[in-house]
């Protein structure tokens, strides 16, 4: 059987996923990442989650070190967030999390320190294809993360586990309760890990500049000001900070003039969006994709020309910054991010 190295947050998921493999044979090894060197209280990236996953290692009696990559993390993931709202864009860091650090930097020390495999506990599936092995939607729909891990190829899923997708989460916690392992009941953490109860204007705040600016409506009259773009996303419809009578819609930010432009759910409509960053796993994509444009969003149908997608019908504009995962059916055959 294979040596594997999983990835334990000290969460529900990630002490099954440990569990599970080592129940089908496998010689597995608990590893916890230390990602945030900062304030953390949304119960992630803290020291009562480091203390989970060790205590679960020993209930499994798998061996267990915690390695940090808080530089990596602070360079990789959370620089880029900050830079990119007060640039405008709607950032997702556990995507670029998982890109450049579960399956980037861990996978790499794993194959140095000669294991077959990195198992993590995302509810996703691995599936074989003619095509070799893709990203698949997990079985539990409401808790699937295949989205955030769309960038994931053949070249890369070989070396990876993913055994939880094969569960809905009702079933992970209840072989974690048969376990009797401490973390069968913990609550999940929703929240972005390094962002503190004072929230995302707060945390953009203190590491780049607010610029105030103005509110347009989509005829460029000024309805309001504001204290810096960082606290609006294309799309957003609360905490505007106008009142117009009307519901109105963050339809587009510029960062250079510090202008947040304001209209109706029409105005926010696009038939298309385009890519950066483009990864296909397939040498030919289908006519016809399912198109996902948020984490637990409905597909939608469209088809890519070239690095732009055109929906078969127009969809709210999608934040620049955000994933747009393509698959065919459950599979996952590429994706980008909305420029």
């Amino acid at each position: 059987m294979s040596t594997v190295l999983v990835a334990m947050s000290g969460g529900v998921d990630s002490s099954v996923a440990a569990a599970l493999l080592l129940e089908r044979g496998h010689e597995v090894v608990g590893m916890t990442l230390k990602l945030w060197g900062g304030p953390s209280d949304s119960g992630c990236c803290s020291v009562s989650d480091v203390e989970d996953a060790r205590r679960v290692a020993a209930q499994l009696r798998i061996p267990h070190y915690v390695l940090n990559l808080t530089d990596e993390f602070d360079r990789d993931v959370v620089s880029p967030y900050v830079d990119d709202y007060a640039a405008g864009r709607t950032p997702n860091p556990c995507v670029e999390c998982n890109r450049h650090v579960k399956f980037g930097l861990l996978l790499d020390r794993a194959h140095d320190m000669g294991f077959d495999a990195v198992a993590t506990g995302h509810h996703a599936r691995v599936v074989h294809t003619v095509r070799g092995p893709h990203i698949a939607r997990g079985i539990d729909r409401a808790k699937d993360q295949s989205y955030v891990l769309y960038m994931l190829g053949p070249g890369v899923l070989g070396r990876v586990m993913l055994p939880v997708g094969e569960l809905d989460k009702t079933a992970v916690r209840d072989h974690a309760r048969r376990l009797g392992l401490r973390t069968a009941d913990k609550a999940e953490s929703m929240d972005v890990c390094f962002i503190t109860r004072g929230g995302r204007e707060q945390f953009i705040g203190e590491r780049a500049p607010m610029v105030p600016g103005t509110i347009r409506d989509v005829s460029g009259r000024v309805v309001g000001t504001h204290a810096g773009i960082g606290r609006f996303t294309v799309g957003q419809r609360r905490r505007v900070g106008v009142a117009t009578g009307d519901r109105r819609y963050v339809v587009d930010l510029d960062a250079p003039t510090a202008t947040v432009t304001i209209g109706s759910r029409d105005d926010l409509l696009r038939p298309h969006v385009g890519l950066e960053g483009l990864v296909v796993h397939d040498a030919r994509v289908p006519d016809v994709v399912d198109v996902q444009v948020r984490a637990h969003g409905a597909p939608v149908p469209g088809r890519l020309d070239g690095t732009t997608v055109r929906f078969a019908n127009a969809q709210p504009r999608v934040a620049p910054g955000q994933v747009v995962a393509l698959y065919d059916g459950d599979v996952v055959v590429g994706g980008g991010i909305a420029r």
